[in-house]
Formats: structure tokens, sequence, C-alpha cells
């Protein structure tokens, strides 16, 4: 499959089969965001792989809802900010980063044939609580990964003319 079928047919998945992703697959996954390009390639991420049974609840504090923790797994990345690349106005990448790396474990599960949702709304302090996370780390993005029990919504997506400027 093309890249661009890919990203095409990737959607935000809100259920999921109680199935277990092979390791094989979570493999490839965690690969695809090893070779994620970084802020000056200083890969300053961390990333979180949590088995989601028997701890359904304790991980609905980090984000409250249930299709949170119906995938047998859940992914996240963290960034550890002090090490990562600082633009000369002071912007540190850490966020950039960690956007490069989820994006790039969404699109390596969905040519898998895998169901992830993006999500930001988490709460980071109870994150860090829940996941014995160090304060050298920041959980910027989470997914649910696993197999998806329901079908692709129709995109809606704004044209080009409304996105480009061309100068």
């Amino acid at each position: 499959m093309d890249v661009l079928e890919v990203i095409g047919q990737r959607y935000s998945s809100r259920s999921y089969k109680p199935d277990m992703v092979e390791p094989e697959k979570l493999e490839r996954i965690l690969e695809a965001a090893r070779l994620a390009p970084t802020a000056a390639n200083r890969q300053a991420f961390r990333l979180v792989v949590v088995r989601t049974e028997g701890r359904q609840e304790e991980l609905k504090r980090i984000y409250p809802r249930d299709w949170f923790v119906q995938a047998p797994l859940i992914l996240g990345v963290c960034t550890v900010p002090g090490k990562c690349w600082v633009r000369r106005d002071g912007k540190n990448y850490s966020d950039v980063d960690a956007a490069i790396v989820m994006d790039h474990m969404v699109l390596a599960a969905a040519t898998l044939g895998l169901g992830t949702c993006w999500v930001g709304a988490h709460d980071v302090l109870t994150a860090r609580q829940v996941l014995g996370l160090d304060d050298s780390l920041e959980p910027v993005a989470f997914t649910p990964l696993g197999y998806a029990a329901d079908t692709a919504p129709a995109k809606s997506r704004k044209p080009l003319e409304e996105l480009v400027i061309y100068l």
C-alpha cells in the first residue's frame, strides 16, 4: 500500500476488539517511531507500551473514556524536554518531535490493519503518577492500539485552496 493510501484510510477508531496485537506488529510500529525524524536527530523521546488488561479503571484516570482502555494496548509518547533541540528564539521542539513520532506510529499501525486514536487531552500529572514516570518525562500523546471494531467515517477536509499559500 502506498503512503497516500494509508494516510487516506487512517482514521481515529473509538471502538476496539479485545484481540491481542501480535508482537511482530507492535515491534514494527515501535521501529517506525524509532525511525521518525526529530529536531537535530536528538531522539529525546521515550515510548510507553501499556497493557490494558486488568488496569482499565486506573488507566481511565489518564483519559476517562471507555474506548481509551478497550484496546489491548495503549502507546504513549513522552518527550525529554531538557534534551530536545531548542531553536534560537527559545522554542523547544519537544512537542513537534512527539507529534512526528506519534504520526509515524499511527500510520504504521494503519498499514498493519490496526486501529488508533490520537489522544492529547489527557491529564499529564495523573499520567505520570499512573505510569510511574519521573518529572524529566513529559507525556505528550497517547493512543489505544488494537483491532478496530468500528468503521471509518467519511472524512471531511478543507480544500487545498483554503490551506495552501503559494508565494
